[in-house]
């Protein structure tokens, strides 16, 4: 969809609008952003996910044995029949891996790279319920689903800024509100970064929260420091050669210093190297437990694809790709579940189709299906389990 086309999601304005006066700097209020929307799962089904082992849920009462308590999943039908009538919170982490048809909503937001998509967590709260007023350090949209939600939204924060006293949770002392709205279904509310806020339910409600996390300053300074730190051996060192006479055996010269940071930029300023471990690091499953390859053959792979059968993305993995020029010739690099691979110009409208489509084929994979490499790589995911292969 072209950038200068108003969206209704975005309340009538630009993809190119929002993220010039909107991303990560000031906070939308969008008016039924999805008008007459129906959620595909209910308050009793979302109840019966935080009953699983495999599903992150919490629980957050106002007033329970401490102020603002927090229980943690799996819970139990007892744990719920047992919860006062008002002013308690459930929040069930990743619904988007579970059902189907709440993934499907990530579509909505395809302006955005789908690699900075955390996950689909979903709130039902009682008349009260909320989980007080704090901050994330990613960008949110929070759609109403159900029922109605009244949010307040105050001061820009960081690590700084005064928390109240609780062992497990991260409340800001005080919110010094700026604004505030009342939220029914199919409005959506877009958060910046460290923007303060506190969400209440009116009535029993339940809240959509499409969560867009961002590599942290650490976790990209160690995360490729140790991926480049693989491929180094240990011959490769600070190198002097060439230094002046000392005057002070004891001082560390400037010189010195900019020697010891041309090596290290030389190391860090590579930028396939860095494109290859923000691939894997961003692709790499948030619940790899979750996913379980197979084996297949060629001809097994083939012979199911004739038959009727499908290729869709486990709801686990992610996938991505970025186009690379070498030697003038386009080569393309798929990063699926923490890994990574470079294909040649013929492949390269293959892994779009991969990483873009909802499902794999014999129709759309017909070009490729003569093609050895490609059926290879399809039966590499399937063995991975990025790919699963089910029966239409």
């Amino acid at each position: 969809m072209p950038h200068n086309t108003p969206l209704t999601l975005l309340g009538g304005i630009t993809a190119e609008e929002f993220l010039r006066d909107y991303w990560q700097k000031k906070p939308l209020l969008i008016r039924q952003a999805m008008p007459d929307f129906v959620s595909p799962i209910e308050g009793d089904e979302l109840a019966g996910l935080a009953l699983e082992d495999e599903v992150e849920s919490r629980i957050v009462l106002e007033h329970g044995e401490t102020p603002w308590q927090l229980l943690h999943g799996p819970f139990t039908e007892d744990t719920f029949a047992k919860l006062p009538p008002s002013h308690w919170t459930l929040l069930v982490q990743a619904v988007d891996q579970f059902v189907p048809d709440a993934a499907d909503y990530w579509k909505e937001f395809d302006f955005l790279p789908r690699w900075r998509s955390d996950d689909l967590m979903i709130s039902y709260a009682v008349e009260g319920g909320g989980v007080g007023p704090h901050y994330d350090n990613y960008d949110v949209f929070l759609l109403q689903a159900e029922g109605r939600r009244e949010w307040k939204v105050g001061q820009m924060c960081d690590s700084d800024s005064p928390l109240q006293d609780h062992p497990d949770m991260r409340i800001l002392a005080e919110l010094n509100t700026t604004e505030s709205w009342i939220l029914e279904p199919g409005d959506m509310l877009y958060l910046p970064p460290r923007l303060a806020h506190w969400g209440t339910a009116l009535d029993n409600c339940m809240t959509w929260s499409f969560g867009y996390r961002a590599p942290s300053t650490t976790d990209a300074l160690l995360g490729y420091t140790d991926f480049v730190a693989r491929f180094l051996t240990d011959e490769q060192r600070y190198n002097d050669a060439g230094m002046s006479p000392i005057t002070n055996p004891n001082e560390i010269r400037a010189e010195e210093l900019q020697r010891l940071r041309a090596l290290i930029n030389e190391q860090l300023s590579d930028d396939q190297t860095l494109l290859t471990w923000l691939g894997q690091f961003v692709t790499e499953a948030k619940y790899p437990d979750f996913i379980q390859g197979h084996d297949i053959t060629e001809h097994e792979l083939l012979d199911q694809l004739q038959q009727g059968s499908l290729l869709i993305k486990h709801p686990s993995a992610r996938f991505a790709w970025s186009l690379l020029e070498s030697n003038g010739l386009q080569e393309i690099v798929l990063f699926s579940c923490g890994n990574s691979r470079i294909f040649n110009e013929p492949l390269v409208e293959l892994i779009k189709l991969i990483c873009d489509s909802d499902s794999l084929h014999v129709d759309n994979l017909q070009p490729w299906l003569n093609n050895e490499e490609a059926t290879l790589l399809l039966c590499e995911l399937i063995k991975q389990g990025s790919l699963e292969c089910i029966n239409d």
